[in-house]
């Protein structure tokens, strides 16, 4: 899968943290399973802020960043706030064993034919967006450092308190 190679050769730019604004672009049309089987689309989480993080369990920055964003789900839930974590590896064998012994609340989805990257026009691991209530990409962070965690929580914090 030539989309994931290129991605594979971006991680490397991973480690820095680029927020930007979304543009308010509408988020793609996306359902993907999760662990159980279970379809889970981003349109079904309308009048939520959803956090739709794309990562891969080769992507050194994706494993840094996949406990800290579930901290933030943890803390967000109760006020209206989701957490779409959707693996991009070929194989669902690689992401169970990274997920394999971790403790996590956010919902895990997997995508081995890349159609979230390209429906998100995802340009280096990890890349996550901000979805506020009615649906539109707010911001978009590229890369992932904890330094970036306090601008994640500015942010949320301003699409939650967003009316309706």
């Amino acid at each position: 899968m030539k989309f994931l190679q290129v991605l594979a050769a971006i991680a490397v730019l991973g480690s820095m943290s680029v927020a930007a604004s979304g543009g308010n672009r509408v988020a793609p049309t996306l359902s993907l399973p999760d662990r159980d089987g279970a379809t889970i689309s981003l349109q079904s989480l309308k009048g939520k802020v959803v956090l739709v993080d794309i990562w891969a369990s080769w992507c050194i920055p994706c494993r840094a960043a996949f406990p800290a964003y579930d901290s933030l789900y943890r803390q967000y839930r109760d006020q209206g706030f989701e957490v779409l974590a959707i693996n991009v590896d070929e194989t669902r064998s690689a992401a169970d064993r990274f997920l394999s012994g971790r403790e996590f609340q956010m919902r895990v989805l997997f995508d081995p034919a890349g159609v979230a990257p390209t429906g998100f026009n995802v340009r280096a691991m990890p890349t996550s967006y901000l979805v506020d209530k009615q649906g539109a990409i707010r911001f978009s962070h590229e890369g992932f450092t904890d330094k970036a965690l306090p601008q994640y929580r500015r942010e949320v914090e301003q699409l939650i308190q967003e009316a309706r």
